[in-house]
């Protein structure tokens, strides 16, 4: 590289906020805004009330990229706002009742699922590690929306896991691997110092 484009690049990835405390508050908004908009990027299945949205991407992101304490308080405060009526939640939908509903339950079990993939990937790095804290993030919102389903619909636990996690598998398994990249490369980043 010639000296201007590594003065660019020195210039490009500078922090813009220095003090710690600001930075973690950046981050936390940060994640819970991506988070809304990842759940405006959906998809309906015909035989399902669950939309496959981007949601859990950024939710075990949130995790893996801030720790366990802070990715929880990111996407906590992302359901919060939602059930105080912003309109964050799947096209658009807002309020306390849409936690009632068919989807409740993923929702209310994401800041879990940040917290368990913040823990299981910790800040080694281990390549291992970090996809197993991602995949036990991604079960954990399965377990959280099967279990609200099982009330919900008064169904049988096959047919939640039928409607609530078979339709779901290959896209999570591709958030993983999204949020496994994007984990790995923010780590040498401001929020891999937070």
């Amino acid at each position: 590289m010639n000296t201007v484009t590594q003065n660019l690049k020195a210039w490009a990835v500078q922090d813009v906020v220095v003090d710690p405390r600001a930075r973690r508050a950046v981050a936390v908004v940060a994640f819970a805004l991506a988070t809304a908009f990842g759940a405006q990027v959906g998809v309906r299945f015909p035989w399902t009330s669950v939309p496959m949205t981007l949601q859990p991407l950024f939710v075990i992101l949130a995790g893996a990229a801030l720790g366990p304490r802070l990715g929880a308080l990111a996407i906590a405060s992302y359901v919060m706002v939602g059930a105080m009526g912003a309109p964050v939640f799947s096209n658009g939908a807002a309020g306390l009742p849409w936690l009632l509903g068919p989807t409740g339950g993923y929702l209310l079990a994401m800041p879990a699922a940040a917290f368990v993939t913040g823990v299981v990937a910790g800040r080694s790095g281990a390549a291992a590690r970090t996809l197993l804290g991602l995949a036990l993030g991604i079960a954990t919102i399965y377990v959280g929306g099967v279990s609200w389903l099982l009330i919900y619909s008064g169904g049988s636990i096959g047919t939640a896991i039928t409607l609530g996690v078979v339709p779901f598998i290959a896209g999570d398994v591709t958030k993983v691997l999204l949020a496994f990249f994007a984990a790995k490369s923010l780590r040498g980043t401001s929020f891999g110092r937070l």
